[in-house]
This record gives structure tokens, C-alpha cells and sequence, in this order.
């Protein structure tokens, strides 16, 4: 059970446990690097050395200095609170968890005026997102949000900005996403190393309320409905809520800065995300895979992918974001059926090969 429960002056109600079922991985884990082999694309730069993220911890307290004066307390590292949320940000984070130092935790102490009031909005906004939804809880959750240290000061001293340019490359609606607490991967590889080589996630209170299923490559902006507070990426699964622009300030309450050290060059980090998370199901390259695919998609739908394809090969789009909207196009079933055969049919040309090879021995 995830309990950062803490006494502050806000006066609102203890978060409800953060339970959200795992999904299970289709057979083919189309969600991955491992569409292509994983040996294509190494790069003689994506070692990661220890030496390159060691950081005084001096010069760490004072790079976290400024966090005092937007009103945070740091933590000791023998405070329960601490201790909780530490094993369970690095327990969630798989093999990179090895890699990750916890530097510091601060708490959001409430002290000004505007703090207060931000609490207490926000309890206002939980009381009358339950009593709009006639239920026995707001869906009050726990998570997580990327951020770079010059923003921390701001949002705790102002609340969240909104430029209108919707984070994580606006791939399901123009909000602000933050991720579940217990798959806090995302934010991870999203969140920038200032320059002593610190990462920093805030973990916030996050009011839900009746949650409606955001499509991929939506634009939508607001609640399609009276009945609906925010959206998700998947009902059953979410790895991402999305609160809308207008209620930002009014639905989260951002409670704790968990600042660490991660591998320091971001392609090395991306690299131990990707074997963190990498499936042991078949991969196929993307070249024959758009091939396969020209015999059944709409050729606009293929111009399409191999539009994003060579967006890819030439560093304007991520392997991640390519392979999501691979997945948006074609469907999974879809590309589980073409990377199947595809493997059974490499199988069956190196059984043959060898037969040969055996013969001519």
C-alpha cells in the first residue's frame, strides 16, 4: 500500500491506496525497442559509467537550496515517509532501479498564504467531485510528474503554467500528464538532469473522479461531458492521467520533490529503460514490417508510417513514439499476426539453411 500520509497544514484527507492492476504484454510487445534487432543500432556512446553521475553530495545540498525557499522541508532518511516512497519509487523502476540514487525527498510544508489556499481548494474541489459523482470518494490518486529543478520553485510558489502545448507530444489530448505511481518509468526517461546531474519527479495528489478513455492522437481538451473529470490512456491499465488545462490547479496537489541520479547521458538512460522493460517475444525489422503491411493498409495509411519511420532514422522522433503510432495505425492484432509469421517464416529459412549446409558437409 502506498501511505505518504503527513501532518501539514492543509488539512486534506489521506490519498486512498493506489491499487492499479498490472496489464499484461500481447505476445508480441509492440510497445518496445525489439521490433528491430536489438544489435541494429548500437551506439559506441550509450555505455553508461558510474563515474559519470558521481556528484558531491555538498554540491548537491546547495543545488537543492532554492527548494527551502519555495517553501519545502526535506526529508531525513529515517522518516517513515521517506523510506516509503524511496522503495517504492525504486522497486517500480525494474533493472534502472540499481542505477538510481535517491538524493533527497522534500515535502510541500503549506507555509504560505498561497499554499494554504491551494490546499484547501483543492480539498474543496475533491469534497465536490464526490458529491457530483454521488460516490464514496473523489478517486483520489497518487502520481507522478517530470520536472526540471527551475520549475519546482515555480509551481510550489505559483501553481502549475500552461503554455497550451500539450506535454508528452500531445499524443492523447492537450492536458497535463502525469503517471500512476506505481509505473513511474515514463516521467523518468522524461524528466531533465540540471547541471549537477539530478533528475527531479514531483509526487502529487491527483483528483480523478469518473475517468473517460482518451484515444491515441486525440485533440481533445476539456471533459467531453458533465459526467467525466479526466482521462486515461487505458481504463483498465492507465500508464498516464491526463488533467485538463483548466483544472490543473484546482485537481492536483503537489506534495513531494524526489530528487536522484540517474545514468547521466540520456541515451545511456533510455538504453537501461529499454532493457529494463525488454519482452523475450519476436521482434522483425520495420522495413519489412511496412512491406507487409502495403499489402493490406491503405496506401495512405502506409505513407503514413513510413513518414513517421524516417522521421525516426533521422532523430525526430523517438523509437517509443514511432512504435505507439505503429500500433494507432495498424492495430495490434493486426501486427501480431504480420510479426508472428514473419518469424515463423525466418524459422523455417534457417532450418532449411542448415539442412543444406549439413548436406553439402
Amino acid at each position: 500500500m502506498a501511505d505518504y500520509t503527513h501532518q501539514t497544514p492543509s488539512a486534506h484527507a489521506a490519498a486512498p491506496d493506489v491499487v492499479v492492476p498490472e496489464s499484461d504484454h500481447p505476445a508480441i510487445d509492440l510497445n518496445l525497442p525489439d521490433l528491430e534487432n536489438p544489435t541494429d543500432d548500437q551506439d559506441q556512446d550509450s555505455s553508461v559509467s558510474d563515474s559519470e553521475s558521481i556528484v558531491s553530495d555538498d554540491h548537491s545540498g546547495n543545488a537543492l537550496l532554492p527548494f527551502i525557499g519555495a517553501g519545502l522541508m526535506e526529508l531525513g532518511e529515517g522518516d517513515k515517509v521517506h523510506r516509503s516512497i524511496k522503495e517504492r519509487f525504486v522497486s517500480r523502476l525494474g533493472a534502472l532501479g540499481a542505477q538510481v540514487t535517491v538524493v533527497a525527498i522534500h515535502r510541500n510544508c503549506s507555509s504560505s498564504v498561497s499554499a494554504r489556499a491551494r490546499a484547501q481548494a483543492f480539498q474543496v474541489y475533491s469534497q465536490a467531485v464526490q458529491k457530483k459523482g454521488g460516490g464514496d470518494t473523489a478517486n483520489v490518486r497518487y502520481a507522478w510528474y517530470a520536472i526540471s529543478r527551475e520549475e519546482v520553485s515555480k509551481i510550489f510558489s505559483y501553481g502549475f503554467s500552461y503554455s497550451g502545448k500539450p506535454r508528452n507530444s500531445g499524443l492523447y489530448g492537450c492536458g497535463v500528464y502525469f503517471a500512476p505511481d506505481n509505473h513511474p518509468l515514463e516521467c523518468v526517461k522524461s524528466a531533465p538532469a540540471d547541471e549537477d546531474g539530478l533528475r527531479h519527479l514531483l509526487l502529487c495528489q491527483v483528483i480523478l473522479g469518473k475517468q473517460e478513455l482518451i484515444s491515441f492522437g486525440s485533440e481533445q481538451s476539456h471533459p467531453s461531458s458533465e459526467q467525466y473529470d479526466s482521462g486515461v490512456d487505458n481504463l483498465s491499465s492507465p500508464r498516464r492521467y491526463i488533467v485538463w488545462s483548466t483544472q490543473v490547479n484546482t485537481h492536483v496537489l503537489p506534495e513531494y520533490v524526489v530528487s536522484f541520479r540517474a545514468p547521466h547521458r540520456s541515451r545511456g538512460l533510455l538504453r537501461t529503460l529499454e532493457k529494463s522493460r525488454r519482452p523475450t517475444s519476436p521482434w522483425m525489422p520495420f522495413r519489412i514490417l511496412i512491406l507487409e503491411l502495403s499489402k493490406i493498409l491503405r496506401p495512405s495509411d502506409v505513407n503514413l508510417i513510413s513518414k513517421y519511420y524516417r522521421d525516426h532514422k533521422a532523430g525526430r522522433v523517438s523509437r517509443h513514439l514511432l512504435v505507439q503510432r505503429v500500433r494507432h495505425i495498424a492495430g495490434d492484432g493486426l501486427l501480431t499476426r504480420i510479426i508472428k509469421s514473419f518469424r515463423i517464416k525466418q524459422s523455417r529459412a534457417e532450418v532449411a539453411d542448415h539442412g543444406t549446409r549439413d548436406g553439402l558437409e
